[in-house]
């Protein structure tokens, strides 16, 4: 991998993390378009896969500096110092576990069999339209008062947009996009299911790149073993391309984040929608006519 290819990967990453666009289905994308993991080499694909969960880290460093008093609160819950902080800390973690469970289950199943380039087509037009109908549901319903802050999140709420993330364990359908309307079908604010988004995210997405990088890798001798994720990224790419790709993702992040926030206030997400929806249609027309493998 060379360097402007990995700096590429970083900034997708970035962008797209906390985008309700799906930044696995870019990355694959991507990947596929400059040859990354496409090599006939033993571990190639493995090694790519694990290239795009781990620089995952630099979208975790831009939302914890970003929400670091939110965190902070929830530290001091769990030291028994912020009750608010507590509950918050709670519903993360009740949010967080049908990913574990489910991910734990159907994980290899999903690597095998939606990884390639129809099921993200596939889930970045159904996840648009899905946007369009939430944008047009909230509008015919807007919450009472304007809708609930995080310090009002209940077990129950938690729970449905834990289940809902699990949805997006489908390549293209995005983390964000299925816990940003899962927060607003359970009543909270725009502002406030934005931010839960990206905290639930930093648990799940540190939750994936620990998986990804200390698990075994199936079918590479050389590397079946723990750390086996990391071992075979590190030595099929070695350290520059991952520090460029972690610190760009950092940045675009952080930006992308801001960004979002400030649009948001004003906007709604059927921008998001009709982009996945000409995306994936463009893609469709590139794998049909032979110019992007399938």
């Amino acid at each position: 991998m060379e360097s402007w290819q990995a700096l590429l990967l970083g900034v997708i990453e970035g962008i797209t993390e906390y985008l309700p666009i799906s930044s696995t289905g870019h990355l694959v994308v991507a990947q596929r378009l400059m040859g990354i993991g496409t090599e006939s080499a033993v571990g190639a694909k493995e090694a790519a896969d694990a290239f795009a969960i781990c620089i995952q880290g630099g979208a975790i460093l831009a939302v914890l500096g970003l929400y670091m008093p939110r965190v902070l609160q929830m530290i001091r819950g769990v030291l028994g110092k912020d009750p608010a902080g507590l509950r918050l800390a709670m519903a993360i973690l009740i949010s967080f576990l049908p990913a574990v469970v489910l991910g734990l289950k159907f994980n290899d199943w999903i690597e095998k069999k939606l990884f390639s380039l129809w099921p993200i087509v596939g889930a970045w037009v159904v996840g648009g339209v899905a946007i369009l109908i939430a944008a047009w549901w909230r509008r015919r319903n807007p919450p009472r008062g304007g809708g609930k802050q995080l310090i009002e999140m209940t077990w129950k709420m938690a729970l449905i947009i834990g289940v809902l993330q699990c949805v997006a364990m489908w390549p293209g359908t995005s983390r964000s996009l299925m816990t940003i309307v899962g927060g607003l079908l359970v009543g909270l604010t725009v502002q406030a299911a934005v931010e839960y988004s990206f905290l639930l995210g930093v648990l799940t997405l540190t939750g994936a790149t620990v998986k990804k990088a200390l698990w075994k890798v199936d079918g590479v001798d050389a590397y079946h073993h723990w750390f086996g994720g990391a071992q075979l990224m590190w030595h099929t790419y070695g350290p520059l391309p991952i520090i460029i790709g972690v610190v760009a993702a950092t940045v675009a992040a952080a930006l992308a984040v801001k960004w979002l926030v400030t649009y948001l206030q004003s906007h709604g997400l059927s921008i998001f929608g009709w982009y996945r929806i000409a995306i994936g249609v463009a893609l469709a027309g590139l794998i049909a006519s032979g110019l992007v493998p399938a």
